[in-house]
């Protein structure tokens, strides 16, 4: 099981994409792991895939889910004390809440290996120590 982060699940449908090939062969070489996003970074490569194609490509990650390769998790309003936290440490990168809400459930979950583009990921820390395994 792997987080991913939203710059995949947009990458991985926009094909105007920088990324798209680069994501396209992560996912391959994942095979049929389960990847774990959130809502906010759901939200967020919903609305990015929205400008860059419309519904029919918006479609295309709402499958990633049905087929259940892609799990939606939190964060749940438990954890915004600590989204707001994350979100001031780190306030010089800037933190995103979509970025936040994936420490939160890397925190929640254990799960430490990342699919991102963004480099930010290798300066967080999961529980203020643990760094990120960050792929590609």
């Amino acid at each position: 099981m792997i987080l991913c982060d939203a710059g995949p699940l947009v990458a991985l449908y926009d094909r105007g994409d920088r990324d798209h090939v680069l994501c396209r062969h992560t996912l391959a070489g994942l095979g049929q792991e389960l990847m774990r996003t959130t809502w906010p970074c759901l939200a967020e490569a919903m609305h990015l895939l929205g400008r860059a194609g419309g519904a029919a490509v918006q479609d295309k990650l709402w499958r990633l889910a049905e087929r259940k390769l892609l799990r939606i998790e939190g964060p749940y309003p438990s954890d915004w004390d600590r989204l707001r936290d994350l979100m001031r440490k780190y306030s010089s990168l800037p933190m995103d809440l979509g970025d936040a809400s994936m420490v939160v459930v890397a925190e929640h979950t254990g799960l430490n290996r990342i699919f991102s583009l963004d480099k930010d990921f290798r300066v967080y820390l999961i529980h203020d120590r643990d760094p990120f395994d960050v792929v590609p």
